[in-house]
């Protein structure tokens, strides 16, 4: 699936339909260049499936922790700073990527190896005129 965000108006509605396309799945790995709109398009997703909360980027916490409409719990991962993989294990990652909850991952290839198998990968790509590409199956 592929959807295109061509201005920042643009985005609460793609959130909506790529929140509308997560079905059963609870893992989605955000892949794409620095600058490219992970953090802001998992912060719409995040509005889309009704979290209240103020969403900020989980950088220096790794992760960060909100509740969505239905009482789902959802973490927002960044690896960036990751330095080891020791760092993940230390975190208790399996805790959150099996817990049922929804997980987005942002840096997701520095812990590839330990991404859950039903991972979804979403890619996200900066085009020539500015928009942006989301694509994931």
């Amino acid at each position: 699936m592929q959807i295109h965000i061509s201005t920042e108006q643009a985005l609460p509605a793609a959130a909506e339909q790529f929140a509308d396309a997560i079905g059963s799945r609870r893992v989605f790995a955000f892949y794409g260049a620095m600058g490219a709109g992970k953090t802001t398009f998992i912060k719409a997703v995040c509005r889309a499936i009704g979290v209240q909360d103020v969403i900020t980027s989980p950088t220096f916490a790794i992760v960060n922790e909100y509740e969505a409409a239905g009482g789902i719990p959802v973490f927002h991962f960044d690896f960036y700073r990751i330095k080891r993989l020791s760092e993940v294990y230390d975190m208790g990652y399996e805790e959150y990527f099996y817990s049922g909850g929804l997980c987005f991952i942002e840096w997701p290839e520095l812990i590839e190896e330990l991404l859950p198998e039903q991972a979804v990968r979403v890619e996200i790509a900066e085009q020539a005129d500015g928009s942006r590409l989301v694509t994931f199956d």
